[in-house]
């Protein structure tokens, strides 16, 4: 018997200015890519070279400002967090990729938030077993319009922020990452061929932290503008 995933259940993410939409095969993240997280996070990303975890597509929940979309509670948690993130969207197939040819690979850029249950994360850290619990989940990855390269270029620094409530938590410039957008594609194509579809969230700046039902998070990259959700209670059985 043969099984089909019908087009109109994949997930894709709006591409701005236009009626596209960009379909999404995998997510990568990079871990520990500002050294001020990496401290408050117990480390020293400094020594390290890149580290990468994924998330499922169905992490996805596009958010087209003006409008504030609602993301749930996820299970199994009770210390939900934030992370404000620069996401590259990949629009070209490549492995093995040197890092001043990897900007070839860029279809655009976009504005993301990697949320995270951070008790469950830290948990499996302390018994050296593998996160993925605290990181891949449904909608555990909002994203706004990716901006196409054509329009935006390839940003290199520029103001990232996250508000809750109207209150700051993070904030920084994209031109804190330890590892830049280039010699990231280029680490992380040496163990997967990225392909068109992948998108890859870049780490986050210092000030992660807990949000609860009712919380409403505004996340801000210049020149990509800013995406909006609210966090509601967990969906019932």
């Amino acid at each position: 018997m043969k099984y089909a995933i019908p087009a109109w259940d994949l997930p894709s993410v709006p591409v701005a200015g236009s009626d596209l939409a960009f379909p999404v095969r995998h997510i990568y993240c990079v871990g520990r890519n500002y050294a001020e997280h990496a401290k408050e996070m117990g480390g020293d990303a400094a020594k390290e070279p890149p580290f990468f975890f994924t998330k499922p597509a169905d992490a996805i929940v596009p958010v087209v400002p003006p409008s504030v979309a609602d993301v749930h509670y996820p299970l199994a948690t009770r210390n939900y967090h934030h992370e404000i993130e620069l996401v590259v969207a990949i629009g070209a197939r490549g492995s093995v990729v040197a890092p001043e040819r990897a900007e070839a690979l860029i279809f655009g850029y976009a504005v993301g938030l990697d949320m995270t249950r951070r008790d469950l994360q830290h948990a499996m850290r302390e018994i050296k077993r593998p996160w993925d619990i605290g990181k891949s989940f449904a909608e555990a990855a909002p994203i706004g319009p990716i901006h196409r390269v054509a329009e935006v270029g390839h940003p290199k620094r520029g103001r990232i922020a996250l508000e809750v409530n109207g209150a700051i938590r993070q904030q920084g410039d994209l031109a804190d990452m330890i590892w830049d957008v280039p010699h990231m594609l280029h680490f992380l194509a040496q163990y997967y061929e990225l392909l068109p579809g992948d998108l890859v969230f870049t780490g986050t700046p210092a000030g992660v932290g807990a949000v609860v039902a009712g919380d409403e998070l505004v996340g801000r990259i210049e020149s990509l503008g800013e995406l909006r959700i609210r966090i509601v209670a967990p969906q019932g059985p």
